[in-house]
């Protein structure tokens, strides 16, 4: 009896060892960060996209929203961070500067604008599984510039 668990539990392991993985329903980005010139790899979730409502009004870094802007809000990046968002379900991708805080919504991980939605290619569904990337080439971008300060 001893001699016939031990079989069937070598079986079962062997069983369970061979299995294949499920294949990954995510499609890879046409083009995805490779080697020394990739970025940072910072995080993925859902990003979201906010604009005609809040057009023109202050953001959290002083500087009025500009909806079709490159910009986004991310609750801890530095205000004039470059990010390069990359849309997990489509390979689109974009390059934006952070200029507000957010988004506030659980679960959500960026907030773009509604320019960079569009190259995204998010407008229709409004939400979009998304990876983020530290701009490769942020120390020379305009990205990183200071940002100017607003009249009055």
């Amino acid at each position: 009896m001893g001699r016939g668990l031990l079989l069937l539990g070598l079986a079962l392991g062997l069983m369970t060892g061979c299995a294949s993985r499920s294949a990954r329903t995510t499609p890879e980005p046409r083009d995805a960060p490779s080697g020394k010139d990739s970025g940072t790899y910072l995080g993925e979730g859902l990003a979201s996209f906010y604009g005609p409502g809040l057009h023109g009004r202050k953001t959290a870094s002083g500087e009025r929203f500009d909806q079709e802007a490159l910009t986004a809000a991310h609750r801890t990046a530095r205000f004039g961070t470059c990010m390069r968002v990359v849309n997990m379900e489509n390979g689109r991708s974009v390059k934006v500067r952070v200029n507000d805080r957010g988004p506030f919504k659980q679960g959500r991980i960026i907030d773009v604008s509604q320019g960079a939605a569009r190259k995204l290619g998010m407008l229709e569904k409004g939400l979009a599984r998304v990876r983020l990337y530290r701009c490769a080439d942020a120390a020379v971008s305009v990205f990183s510039m200071p940002l100017e300060p607003l009249p009055g």
